[in-house]
């Protein structure tokens, strides 16, 4: 597998997938074309707003970018195509799109058997196991919680560690994590903002410029550094 699986599009104070430029040039070395997938939708804009928004970042890598929505065929659109990228926003509206589609495995088929794959937050979200160690609230009810299963864990995209500084008294991230490890054994990798998971072939590694969290069942949450291999 080729793939980058971000925590977000955009960092604080940055641009649209600026802080990953470079890791995406090496993403998708040779290609000229990719598919977006823009069904999650953030903020409930359009899908053609989202897809020009990708557009116009791709746009100074020259790399074509189509929404798959623009296809009257999204299985032939997603077989056909060169790679992907999944875009962030709501990750039950996104997940509920691809299964009612019937896209969610034949995109699965596609990044595993080589073809290049970026997502951000949402769009990693899918790369897991399954979406339940989501952030977004349940604005639809998808017919199945189960993802791709490009990685062998699930993914937390935007982990925060905790404040004690805003007297929150409700749970923390590190809380909703370990209380989803009460019911199911699956590793979730926190990913903080400006980490992301590379995956080459089988190797897997985190990546990026801070530590990532690592949740297991039974275990102590524990911190892995850039570069280490899952």
């Amino acid at each position: 597998m080729n793939i980058i699986l971000a925590s977000t599009s955009t960092l604080f104070g940055g641009t649209y997938l600026h802080y990953l430029k470079d890791e995406i040039i090496d993403l998708y070395k040779g290609i000229d074309e990719i598919i977006f997938i823009p069904f999650a939708r953030p903020g409930g804009i359009s899908h053609d707003e989202y897809t020009d928004k990708a557009r116009f970042f791709f746009a100074a890598l020259e790399i074509k970018v189509r929404g798959l929505h623009e296809f009257e065929d999204h299985i032939k659109a997603i077989n056909d195509a060169k790679g992907y990228f999944t875009g962030g926003g709501n990750t039950f509206m996104l997940v509920k799109t691809l299964h009612e589609n019937g896209l969610m495995d034949v995109l699965k088929s596609n990044i595993g058997n080589g073809k290049a794959y970026l997502g951000c937050s949402a769009g990693s979200n899918i790369a897991g196991i399954n979406m339940k160690t989501t952030n977004d609230m349940p604005i639809v009810y998808p017919p199945s919680f189960n993802c791709m299963e490009l990685v062998p864990f699930n993914i937390n995209p935007h982990y925060l560690d905790a404040n004690p500084d805003l007297k929150h008294n409700g749970e923390t991230r590190e809380t909703r994590i370990m209380e989803f490890l009460t019911q199911n054994n699956i590793m979730v990798i926190g990913l903080r903002e400006g980490n992301w998971i590379r995956r080459i072939g089988d190797r897997i590694t985190t990546e990026g410029a801070e530590q990532t969290r690592i949740f297991e069942q039974h275990k102590t949450p524990y911190e892995v550094d850039p570069g280490t291999v899952l």
